[in-house]
């Protein structure tokens, strides 16, 4: 049995253009281009093929193709040959099918027992055991006896997935074979088909499957599985491929973050789990959250203005034209940033937590009083409130809140708002002061804080939702 020379790493990228990438499709492209390009840095002179496997013509869709190379663009795994593709080499397949039939090793054969008439082309099974080793699972044996003569052509002229798949790894000379292991029962086959036709037996690696929470493999019924998909909740580049690269793989270590440099520099197949890799939505934002918040403040501006609602965002363009830069910083760092995991999160937001903006919701009398207060403490609570920002001067409130703060993410100590009510609101209690102010100036159980709020609606309005709330107890 021949084996590939060390100092060449060929892998390759052969989805079927039936459908958009999967997420796990992505994962084992990854894993390939790591393996690669972490071998390159080694000294290893490398290839990394693009194909599709094209051969279910009914199915296989030019649109599929675009998609699968928009994901790779989007994500950096590239690839240094290619794209090609199964349904433009037909010949050279043939010529194998024509090989094997005239040394005997294939033949052509009923395709049922029933007497149909058709034929295919079917494999002359040695049934021996076939023994490879796996980078990840260690030592494989599996008898073939059981495959019978199997088929490797609908006809003459239309050969099928095992025989095209190793005509293809023959001709680009592969090295290593990166893929799921539910491709493992196809290896024995493949090896056999390898054998046959004189090629180099490549190394394998079976890389364990991504299940969802009910321990089954990844599919439409757990959300997301597609870069499309993923891209449209509003998830970074840099967070799907961070994200993927832990899914079945670890360092050893507690790390989390990885630029996909960082990962060519420490990956290697023998740190593959073989057990399942489960996949997660709460990880997956924790990732992305640290990726957001590493953008710059230009980049992450001109992205999140993309997914503010239409009443939010004239909200910051009339604030805008007043030139109030630090209210809208406010809103668009202190509070969305500080509130989304990814991109899509906002819409929610807008819609849930800051419907406040342009006018206050209908006040539930109610909801103004917190827990053991009475209607009467309230009111007081709201006088004393009123009272004491009355007296904050109009251009110590338009500081409540800095630009620096507001864009490195923090809580400004320095809010002139909090300073005049918050010992009255220590004294009378936080919740009893608080509560009723915040909703009395937003109208909803959820929002920011109401210093926040105030400082961003203005002395004016703010002073105006007050009465108005107070007056209806």
């Amino acid at each position: 049995m021949q084996t590939p020379n060390q100092n060449k790493v060929i892998v390759r990228y052969p989805p079927s253009p039936t459908g958009n990438l999967h997420i796990g499709n992505i994962r084992t492209m990854l894993f390939n281009y790591l393996f690669a390009k972490h071998a390159e840095k080694q000294g290893s002179d490398v290839k990394i093929f693009m194909r599709f496997e094209d051969t279910d013509k009914e199915r296989s869709k030019k649109e599929f193709e675009y998609t699968a190379l928009e994901a790779l663009s989007g994500l950096g795994i590239t690839f240094t040959d290619g794209p090609y593709r199964q349904s433009e080499r037909t010949d050279i397949y043939i010529q194998a099918l024509q090989k094997l039939i005239k040394k005997g090793l294939a033949y052509q054969a009923e395709k049922s027992n029933d007497g149909s008439g058709d034929k295919v082309i079917r494999f002359k099974n040695p049934n021996k055991k076939i023994t490879f080793t796996d980078a990840i699972r260690g030592e494989i044996t599996i008898d073939t006896t059981d495959f019978g003569d199997f088929v490797i052509a609908r006809s003459l002229v239309n050969p099928l997935y095992h025989l095209t798949v190793v005509v293809d790894d023959i001709d680009m000379g592969v090295t290593h074979i990166i893929r799921g292991e539910d491709h493992i029962t196809s290896t024995p086959r493949q090896i056999l088909l390898i054998e046959a036709l004189g090629g180099t037996i490549p190394h394998y690696a079976h890389l364990p499957l991504i299940i969802g929470k009910d321990k089954k493999k990844l599919g439409k019924r757990h959300g997301a599985i597609t870069y499309q998909e993923f891209k449209k909740l509003g998830y970074l580049n840099e967070a799907i491929i961070n994200y993927l690269a832990l899914l079945g793989w670890s360092e050893g270590n507690d790390r989390e973050f990885y630029t996909i440099s960082e990962l060519e520099e420490v990956f290697t197949l023998e740190q593959v789990s073989k057990s399942p890799a489960m996949f997660s939505y709460h990880k997956l934002d924790s990732i992305n959250r640290h990726y957001i918040l590493q953008l710059p403040k230009e980049t992450y501006e001109n992205e999140v203005i993309k997914y503010i609602t239409k009443p939010v965002q004239d909200y910051i363009n009339a604030e805008n034209e007043k030139g109030n830069k630090t209210v809208v910083n406010t809103l668009l760092h202190t509070i969305i940033k500080e509130r989304i995991h990814k991109w899509g999160d906002v819409p929610a937001i807008c819609e849930n937590e800051l419907s406040w903006l342009n006018k206050v919701g209908q006040i539930n009398p109610e909801k103004l009083i917190w827990k053991k207060s009475t209607k009467e403490d309230t009111k007081e609570h709201l006088n004393v409130v009123m009272e004491l920002l009355s007296n904050i001067s109009n251009e110590d409130w338009e500081k409540s809140y800095d630009t620096k703060c507001d864009v490195e993410n923090e809580h400004c100590e320095n809010s002139a708002i909090k300073k005049a009510i918050w010992d009255y609101a220590s004294k009378a209690g936080r919740g009893d002061v608080l509560w009723p102010m915040r909703y009395a100036l937003t109208g909803k159980d959820k929002s920011p804080d109401p210093f926040i709020v105030g400082f961003i609606l203005g002395k004016e309005e703010t002073l105006k939702r007050l009465f108005t709330s107070k007056e209806i107890l």
